[in-house]
């Protein structure tokens, strides 16, 4: 079955009792059963289902629908983007263990391995990706994992998955790779052979700018430990978030495939704008296109706080990957809390605004900028 094909029909089938054309909503924060001997099937492994903190119908579809377009075993579901990257690492690591990732990475995740890892006795060092020997040098007896992003938040960076894998094969590491920005419809990082994959599913799973929530993916044995870790923490899914995600997924194909489209035709118009010093976007990501996000680096801040003034429809939106084109200023949302000098030696400057492109007209969203830049 081809990946299309696939993204749309990817929900489990349905009892004979179902006939609901879509799958329910399940509701519920528990499940019932006849007696204590049906109970004792749930821990037995003859029942699916019985508190939604442990799994929900409406969660499950979603954690295995990303996992079959992901080409993974497996998939969880968790209530955010940071908890499915938590979950992935403690699958992985404990107090005393070390990770090495990429410094070129969202925000948010940044906060996450540099504030809170240590909190729970994991140490964490961050490199630059596109050097193997800082890699390799920043690899100590106690390091677990390598972690990056298939696409840099908000840079574009396209990790080298393979040389990564080689790298953690080589010191018996595991692998994991945040492809959010991407999503498995123009990169599959488990073909790579990375052993964890993570997404946001706030942003393109989701689609709809409704939802927050996670995806985790990986063999079985890795992903029974992400569960784990997701239940006894209470990082779950919700049953309505889990259904209004899948829904989203559904057209996973459709949107990404005219996103993308619009990106690069966005992109390559605004690289002829003297008020813009350079256009990040990235080329020869995959056969469907390169991404739907565009970073803009301005002559100078005083240009995009302008720019940013003039732009007519246009949301200026703390997120990306909705069917509405957005900007974004990294500088002061997502990479707020990392340090200025780390900021500024990524390249992430106080000039800088990243677009989430859209599924408008492509003219009407060129326009749009172009009025604003004139």
């Amino acid at each position: 079955m081809r990946f299309q094909t696939k993204n749309v029909h990817f929900q489990h089938k349905m009892d004979s009792t179902e006939v609901s054309k879509t799958k329910p909503i399940f509701q519920t924060s528990a499940f019932s059963f006849e007696n204590f001997d049906d109970m004792e099937g749930f821990f037995e492994g003859k029942k699916n289902y019985l508190y939604s903190r442990m799994g929900n119908p409406n969660t499950d579809d979603l954690g295995k629908g990303v996992a079959d377009l992901e080409g993974a075993e497996a998939g969880v579901a968790t209530s955010s983007g940071l908890s499915a990257i938590l979950a992935g690492i403690l699958s992985v690591a404990k107090a005393g263990d070390h990770v090495v990732a990429t410094q070129d990475l969202y925000g948010g995740t940044y906060q996450l391995l540099a504030r809170e890892l240590p909190d729970l006795g994991i140490s964490v060092s961050f490199v630059n990706f596109e050097s193997r020997e800082e890699i390799e040098e920043a690899i100590t007896e106690n390091t677990v994992l390598l972690y990056s992003e298939s696409v840099t938040n908000p840079l574009l960076r396209v990790e080298d998955l393979t040389g990564m894998v080689k790298i953690a094969a080589s010191q018996n590491l595991k692998t994991m790779v945040d492809n959010t920005f991407a999503t498995p419809y123009l990169i599959r990082p488990h073909e790579a052979s990375v052993d964890i994959v993570v997404h946001s599913a706030t942003k393109y799973i989701g689609g709809h700018s409704d939802v927050t929530a996670g995806v985790v993916t990986g063999n079985f044995d890795l992903m029974t430990k992400a569960q784990g870790k997701v239940s006894n923490l209470g990082s779950n899914l919700g049953p309505m978030d889990g259904w209004l995600a899948c829904r989203g997924l559904k057209t996973l194909s459709l949107r990404m495939q005219k996103q993308c489209d619009n990106a690069q035709e966005l992109a390559k118009a605004l690289k002829e704008n003297d008020m813009i010093k350079s256009v990040h976007y990235p080329t020869a990501v995959s056969q469907h296109g390169n991404g739907a996000i565009v970073t803009v680096d301005f002559t100078d801040e005083l240009s995009v706080h302008e720019f940013s003034k003039r732009l007519e429809w246009i949301k200026i939106v703390p997120t990306l990957a909705g069917l509405e084109t957005s900007i974004t200023y990294p500088a002061g949302t997502s990479h707020r809390s990392m340090p200025k000098e780390m900021r500024e030696k990524l390249g992430v400057t106080d000039s800088m605004i990243r677009i989430s492109v859209g599924i408008e007209d492509a003219e009407d969203i060129i326009a749009v900028f172009k009025k604003a830049l004139s």
